[in-house]
């Protein structure tokens, strides 16, 4: 027997960090995602493969059921995050490997695992699909994060996020701007590790949580409102300033790209990943020239 499951990317337009504590974030699904194919064998094992978007392997490992069980690895490694995961979906659901006699499980992206749409938290809701199990749950035991991306993987509509007495709050809400066309997404060529802005963040916490969150709160339901373009790139420059003040980090326009003349917006751990730009004009070869070969449209990229 075959099993297909699937879980879209995700792209935080607002909030970031301060989701964490309780903050609103707009999070959208993009139309890029990850597949898991799950095939019944007799092999007593797992054989696990992961395709990156073009098609190479980028993870292969024989797993047996036992050192799941066990999980006796204690370095960081894709195969230890693995393990874990699967060794948290048994506890909550082990009917799933108790009844096998071998199992063939493939991974395949449909964007490039560098870009930071969600190569784990597409893994992580697939495996809860897979299992039957809470993914919020999933997440929380093995992984960590705020689970903004999980509620993307499972949404098909912009969504907004926040964490309320500890659950995920899940609104669908309306954003479909009509300057959807002056919107472009820019990779800065590295990957930002979550885990470690994660830390930089609750380094960077000040006793004026409350006021930002507020703020934030704010932002975000302006900007999922907003029905102009100059306001809209005024809305994003606001929330920059002052996640920058947050994060004592200079925004990524002031370090990068000072003499562009539209907004550009860090998304999710600032420092990587991909940046949201607004630009009354086409901005592809203001990027290419800068060494940024990756533009996307906003109608590319979001679901």
């Amino acid at each position: 027997m075959q099993q297909t499951f699937y879980s879209n990317g995700k792209l935080l337009i607002t909030g970031e960090y301060l989701i964490l504590d309780g903050a609103k974030g707009l999070a959208l699904p993009t139309k890029m995602g990850q597949n898991l194919i799950v095939e019944d064998t007799n092999s007593g094992n797992i054989h696990w493969k992961s395709y990156d978007a073009d098609g190479s392997i980028w993870f292969e490992e024989i797993l047996s059921f036992q050192e799941i069980l066990d999980n006796t690895i204690t370095t960081e490694s894709v195969k230890a995050t693995l393990i874990k995961i699967l060794q948290v979906a048994n506890t909550m659901n082990s009917n799933v490997f108790f009844n096998s006699e071998g199992l063939a499980v493939t991974t395949q992206l449909s964007f490039p695992r560098n870009w930071g749409l969600g190569t784990s938290s597409t893994l992580i809701n697939n495996i809860a699909q897979w299992f039957q199990i809470d993914a919020f749950e999933l997440l929380h035991q093995s992984f960590g994060g705020s689970g903004y991306d999980i509620a993307c993987a499972q949404n098909n509509t912009p969504i907004t996020y926040s964490i309320v007495n500890g659950d995920p709050n899940i609104e669908q809400v309306v954003f479909d701007p009509e300057f959807a066309k002056n919107i472009y997404f820019v990779y800065l060529n590295q990957k930002r590790n979550s885990k470690s802005a994660i830390a930089d963040y609750y380094t960077n916490k000040t006793s004026q949580l409350s006021s930002y969150i507020t703020a934030i709160n704010k932002l975000t339901q302006d900007i999922i409102e907003a029905k102009d373009l100059d306001l809209f790139a005024q809305l994003l420059n606001q929330h920059e300033t002052l996640l920058s003040e947050i994060l004592k980090t200079e925004t990524v326009k002031d370090t990068l790209f000072p003499d562009f003349g539209g907004a550009v917006k860090s998304l999710g751990a600032w420092g990587g990943d991909f940046v949201m730009v607004i630009s009354n004009e086409n901005p592809t070869s203001y990027f290419v020239a800068k060494g940024y070969e990756t533009i996307i449209p906003y109608g590319e990229m979001i679901l």
